[in-house]
């Protein structure tokens, strides 16, 4: 099945994903968007969307013994505004984790309440009239604000921004040497690029397994549509594509780099959320040795995903996290090798085209 994938067609889905906006709870560009591919396309034999704005997709297989299912989350972190000042500036509140050192000066674009897209920086105290003392401290967000270059609070609600109002960092997607990709909030459309293609090549053939699909929201805000949805559909199992921190930069030991860019897919064994299930790992490595697909271990124990949240659902649910390993996770932009994307397309497809008892 690997013949039918595209490379160039994958930069192409992941370039329309990240550039969507979709901040953990409002998540409505990137939902349209996957509905409208899965509809379009006829990926599924049913399809809809809950009422926590998870994008719910059934496949069934022809025997039905196991309900496999794959999440990947369809928000990315971001903030909320919390106070608009009399001059116009917007004062704000993160969604999700940031490292607050790289967020001064950056370019953000935030959704007003009639769907418009507005520009903006984040800024402080300039330095120039700061002291040698406070220039050595990292500026907290409590010190931070958003200028929209408006200027007044009037001027602000009249265009529909207010409190509530969400956004988030904005980087352009590039293409970079040697099949790599920059942008923003890779973290986890990746993820959905990977789930819409593993439609895709199933689209055409016969499964035992009936494949269920969560594109979940609000996984940056706790993981509460990896809860629902799992609840909804009832799988025996469960697998969380994800990206995941590419460490292999300078500064950083071996041992402490959990996964590297371009070694193929990376098959989770531990993180902070859960212990995953090695029968399920097993039959990953498997079919990556079957099919010539480069795979490695994510190190343990990094980070959290929706398999700990989907894992206690119900009486429980074998599952374990595979992800494609990305540098720079939750800062303005995020950098990739399309080719780890292509391997990990082809990895879940082989899980699911080859069944086995776990």
């Amino acid at each position: 099945m690997a013949d039918q994938l595209s490379i160039d067609v994958i930069k192409d889905f992941q370039q329309k994903l990240s550039s969507l906006l979709g901040v953990s709870g409002h998540e409505e560009e990137v939902r349209n968007f996957i509905i409208g591919e899965i509809e379009k396309n006829s990926l599924a034999d049913k399809s809809w969307i809950d009422p926590l704005g998870n994008v719910l997709a059934i496949k069934e297989g022809t025997i039905g013994e196991d309900r496999i299912l794959l999440d990947a989350h369809i928000d990315e972190i971001g903030f909320m505004v919390s106070h608009i000042t009399e001059k116009g500036f917007l004062r704000f509140v993160p969604i999700g984790t940031w490292d607050i050192r790289i967020l001064l000066g950056q370019s953000v674009i935030l959704k007003s309440a009639d769907g418009k897209i507005f520009n903006g920086i984040i800024g402080s105290l300039p330095p120039h009239i700061t002291t040698v003392k406070e220039r050595n401290k990292v500026v907290t967000i409590d010190n931070m604000y958003i200028d929209i270059g408006m200027s007044s609070e009037e001027e602000v609600i009249e265009n529909q921004i207010n409190i509530g109002t969400t956004g988030t960092l904005y980087s352009p997607f590039v293409e970079f040497p040697n099949g790599m990709v920059r942008g923003k909030a890779f973290d986890d459309r990746t993820g959905c690029n990977v789930l819409l293609h593993t439609l895709l090549l199933l689209k055409e053939q016969e499964h035992s397994d009936t494949v269920l699909i969560n594109f979940a929201a609000q996984e940056e805000a706790g993981g509460q549509g990896a809860i629902t949805g799992a609840y909804s559909l009832k799988p025996t199992m469960a697998i969380a594509i994800e990206n995941t921190t590419a460490a292999d930069v300078p500064g950083v030991s071996k041992e402490k780099i959990p996964v590297y860019i371009g070694k193929g897919p990376a098959i989770t064994v531990a993180d902070l959320s859960i212990i995953t299930n090695p029968k399920i790992n097993a039959r990953l490595i498997k079919n990556a040795e079957q099919e010539d697909i480069p795979w490695q271990y994510k190190k343990p124990k990094y980070s959290r995903t929706d398999a700990g949240r989907i894992q206690i659902t119900r009486k429980g649910v074998p599952s374990t996290v595979v992800s494609v390993p990305c540098r720079y996770i939750h800062s303005p932009t995020s950098l990739l090798k399309l080719e780890d994307i292509y391997n990990t397309v082809r990895l879940i497809e082989a899980f699911i085209r080859n069944p086995s008892k776990i």
